[in-house]
């Protein structure tokens, strides 16, 4: 199992950085689900923004048009209810049902997140955004045949070396974060792919 974090010694004059990671690191071991809950919608939204952002300008659209807000507050809305909470569960769950001392442990987790839950994620994503943008389920279907088999495709392409890394390296109370980072930039593909 991955070492548990260090506390960060608290010194007179610390640095902005150093006081920002000791106040997450707190909220992380007082409240982890809502910190990993809050920390996955920020990172969502910003997400949305950049694709808004990146998008505009392979369009070469004027840097002044309007940004849409309601898009980023969607993506806000999916890490703050499902991907946050769940992704906090699932790695606690990974960690007891393939605990590192199974032979081929690292393997086994990166197996079960590869296949089963990353194409139900992925799922759960456009079901949850369908519905966010008030859609049907004519438009939900229109979606998925269009978008989730490239979608899962650039999923395993992406995020497999990331998972590997983190269901076998980092510390547990640290992978939803570190995913998060991996997915502000993958929300940004997914928010190129609903357009």
């Amino acid at each position: 199992m991955p070492l548990a974090s260090k506390p960060i010694p608290e010194r007179e004059h610390a640095h902005l950085h150093t006081v920002l990671l000791r106040t997450y690191l707190q909220l992380l071991h007082s409240r982890p689900v809502l910190t990993k809950a809050l920390t996955s919608s920020i990172l969502s939204a910003l997400g949305n923004l950049l694709s808004q952002r990146i998008e505009r300008r392979h369009q070469c659209e004027s840097p002044t048009k309007k940004v849409d807000l309601i898009a980023p507050l969607r993506f806000a809305a999916y890490g703050f209810f499902f991907t946050g909470p769940l992704s906090h569960y699932f790695y606690l769950f990974l960690e007891q049902w393939i605990p590192s001392s199974l032979p081929l442990a690292g393997l086994r987790r990166l197996l079960l997140d590869r296949l089963i839950i990353a194409p139900a994620f992925l799922l759960l994503f456009f079901i949850v955004i369908n519905f966010l943008e008030g859609k049907n389920l004519k438009a939900l279907n229109q979606t998925l045949k269009e978008r989730y088999w490239s979608a899962l495709k650039m999923n395993w392409k992406v995020w497999t070396p990331f998972q590997f890394i983190n269901v076998n390296y980092v510390p547990v109370q640290f992978r939803v974060l570190f995913a998060n980072m991996v997915a502000f930039f993958w929300y940004t593909y997914l928010a190129s792919t609903r357009k």
